[in-house]
């Protein structure tokens, strides 16, 4: 029995500084943004400091943390606990409203050399468009956080209700020429129809998805595990559910599928990809893998090279996928 491949890492790069590989495109387009590779960071999962530290020019862009239309200070702790399913994460994604982002936080950004994707968050359709509009054109696009209650109707997340996701993403869109993404919740009654409903309005590429929502229990007390009861399962665990849901968005419309939920791995990656996903996002394994997204990109690239092909559509034409 062979041992299981290793996965390549940073040591395994070429020795191009911008890690660049002329025999292997790995680009992906979204509407106008070109990215360099389809590897990108989960929102909330990223800080310019750890961009910092990693050769960011290999990676397609960098995923803020959500902004909010006002300023918010997040969840009561514990925010955070490990359970034998994954993570559970109940941070409330504290936010200094859209000034306080351009004054304390884009500048470290922008020093970045990849693109910057701003992730919006509202609790109306309304408050989205706000957003957009006092970001003032910062960012090379933006992605809706629509896993959050509408509050202008039963509190259901506005990623759940086809029509507040089609005003909330019309909205933003008329407000701004630059790519915008939804990114879908995981409790949905038909993520087809809702992948629908964001193309239909004008989003450039969906995102699928976001975290399981759960409730931990502190083992033998039964008690809360989070100080806010309920939180977002995260983790490898959630991937099987998450590629039924991409495989489903990818056949219901024409735009970009960007695929979010328990990739750690090149593997991992490609099982996306082969359900019709164009990029992924990496979360979780950040934290305990800093170089988590730089390891997939150069995975990706590695087994195109072994596969004598160019691109990651030649390489999902071959077996090597299922090696």
């Amino acid at each position: 029995m062979q041992p299981p491949a290793r996965e390549p890492g940073p040591s395994d790069a070429p020795t191009d500084p911008l890690g660049a590989d002329p025999g292997v495109d790995l680009s992906v387009r979204i509407r106008g943004l070109a990215l360099a590779s389809p590897v990108m960071p989960a929102s909330g999962c990223f800080g310019p400091e750890l961009g910092r530290l990693l050769p960011m020019r290999e990676l397609a862009a960098a995923v803020t943390k959500t902004v909010f239309l006002q300023a918010r200070a997040g969840n009561p702790a514990h925010r955070l606990t490990e359970i034998p399913a994954g993570v559970v994460n109940s941070v409330g994604i504290p936010s200094r409203g859209p000034r306080g982002f351009l004054t304390h936080q884009y500048p470290d950004y922008q020093a970045l050399p990849a693109p910057t994707i701003v992730s919006i968050g509202g609790h109306a359709p309304a408050e989205y468009e706000q957003v957009a509009e006092q970001l003032g054109g910062a960012g090379a696009g933006y992605e809706l956080n629509v896993s959050c209650p509408n509050l202008d109707t039963d509190g259901r997340d506005i990623g759940s209700d086809p029509a507040a996701l089609f005003e909330t993403v019309a909205r933003v869109r008329a407000v701004t020429d630059k790519p915008v993404i939804a990114k879908l919740p995981v409790m949905v009654a038909s993520i087809a129809e809702c992948a629908r409903a964001a193309q239909e309005a004008g989003a450039d590429a969906v995102c699928v998805a976001n975290s399981v929502p759960s409730l931990p229990l502190e083992p033998g007390s039964l008690r809360p595990a989070l100080g806010n009861r309920v939180g977002g399962l995260t983790g490898p665990h959630i991937r099987p559910i998450v590629l039924r849901l991409v495989w489903l968005a990818a056949k219901a419309v024409d735009v970009p599928v960007i695929a979010c939920g328990g990739i750690a791995t090149a593997d991992h990656a490609l099982e996306y990809l082969s359900v019709g996903a164009s990029a992924v996002q990496v979360g979780t394994a950040n934290f305990s893998r800093p170089t988590a997204m730089v390891d997939v990109v150069r995975g990706l690239r590695s087994r195109c090279h072994a596969a004598g092909v160019t691109t990651l559509s030649a390489l999902l034409r071959t077996d090597l996928t299922l090696a």
